[in-house]
């Protein structure tokens, strides 16, 4: 960097202006280097905070980090929150917390740099255009680790980080953590067809029998995206959210208004797969779209339907990413089941640092041989997908 740089904490995105915020990798769609990530938009994270989603109140105190030079030019920053406790991660240490309080630690606070609820793969580490990405890099993942110290935080974690940055935070003294998801591959396939001509034939017949079944019982599909997304369909939304997410998680996250801010800032980077029977919907999915990705995010439904979570979350983002042109369909956390539906095992990566040294020493021992088991699962996963031998592309 050419000249001194400070470090400012911002407590909620209120208090950034949404150009400067956009400026930085990822997320501007503008961006000329970067590839747009709606989650880092400034529209979707200050909708988390102004819905009351991801608030102090439930556990997340914005302490995002700004790296600011002296001409007051925003040159990196990094999404940050204080938290109470490890609900709506996806990358579990409730573990590492049980066994830290039980030999008389304090887990919480810990620091959390992370989209709040969503389990997806971007950049953490975020440098402006025309910045030397090595040195804003280092000093956010510095930054991260001094702020810990700070709140007198039992540790700071930075997941989903996209392994090209893994190097800074492992220099900054972070562990490093694995784990997998499931992604489909877009091989530049013209069709669905193409796609499926891919697969070894049982696989193949397996996947248009589950489709037709799917649409059994006077099933039809809409996808609605942009002028489509009314209020009127975000209350039918959000009835299907509040009953499998009351299921699933007990308190579901995210609020009704949250979902309205959305509809109204980014409208168009939303792909909303509606189920409809009977004259009303039933079932659907949220996905947002970005430069190269879909990324599916959850899903709900008031009927219970044979082969209908499939076809809307799975099926239905291939159609979509196929018929765009995008490179892959990032379809959320787990589920092995994705797997004979063209969703491939992808490793993710995870950064932790511990103020405690016993802490960090026993962590440390629990991810070496983490990391081994996810590898060996990963190449088990592999040999046993959908795909004829030979009929795809290495990622």
């Amino acid at each position: 960097m050419s000249d001194a740089v400070t470090l400012r904490i911002a407590q909620s995105f209120g208090d950034i202006a949404a150009a400067r915020w956009n400026a930085l990798s990822g997320a501007s769609k503008t961006h000329p280097g970067g590839v747009y990530n709606p989650f880092l938009s400034h529209a979707y994270l200050s909708a988390l905070e102004e819905s009351g989603s991801a608030t102090a109140k439930t556990g997340w105190l914005g302490q995002h980090l700004l790296l600011e030079g002296a001409d007051g030019r925003l040159r990196g920053g990094l999404v940050c929150y204080l938290k109470s406790h490890s609900q709506g991660e996806y990358v579990f240490d409730h573990g590492w917390a049980d066994a830290f309080e039980r030999a008389g630690g304090r887990y919480y606070p810990k620091l959390q740099s992370s989209v709040p609820f969503t389990p997806v793969m971007g950049p953490r580490l975020l440098v402006a255009p025309d910045e030397a990405e090595g040195p804003v890099q280092d000093a956010l993942a510095a930054g991260l680790k001094e702020l810990a110290r700070r709140h007198d935080a039992s540790s700071a974690h930075a997941t989903f980080v996209p392994e090209a940055e893994m190097p800074a935070f492992e220099q900054a003294g972070f562990l490093h953590r694995t784990d997998q998801q499931f992604h489909f591959t877009n091989d530049g396939y013209g069709s669905h067809a193409d796609f499926l001509e891919t697969l070894a034939s049982r696989k193949r017949k397996a996947l248009k029998k589950e489709r037709r079944a799917a649409l059994e019982n006077g099933i039809s599909i809409d996808c609605l995206t942009g002028s489509d997304l009314t209020e009127a369909i975000w209350d039918q939304f959000f009835a299907f959210y509040m009953d499998t997410g009351g299921r699933k998680w007990g308190r579901p996250y995210l609020t009704r208004k949250f979902y309205s801010l959305i509809g109204e800032r980014m409208a168009d980077d939303i792909l909303l797969v509606m189920a409809r029977r009977g004259g009303r919907y039933v079932a659907g999915a949220i996905n947002f779209i970005g430069g190269d990705a879909l990324y599916g995010r959850h899903w709900g439904c008031i009927e219970d339907h044979p082969f209908l979570h499939f076809e809307v979350c799975y099926h239905q983002a291939i159609d979509f990413a196929i018929a765009r042109g995008l490179k892959r369909v990032e379809a959320g956390a787990q589920g092995e089941h994705k797997l004979a539906r063209g969703y491939m095992p992808v490793t993710t990566h995870s950064a932790h640092f511990f103020t405690h040294p016993g802490l960090a020493r026993a962590v440390s021992d629990y991810l070496d041989r983490e990391r081994r088991d996810v590898e060996e699962t990963a190449e088990i996963l592999a040999e046993h997908g959908p795909f004829r031998k030979g009929a795809r592309q290495d990622d």
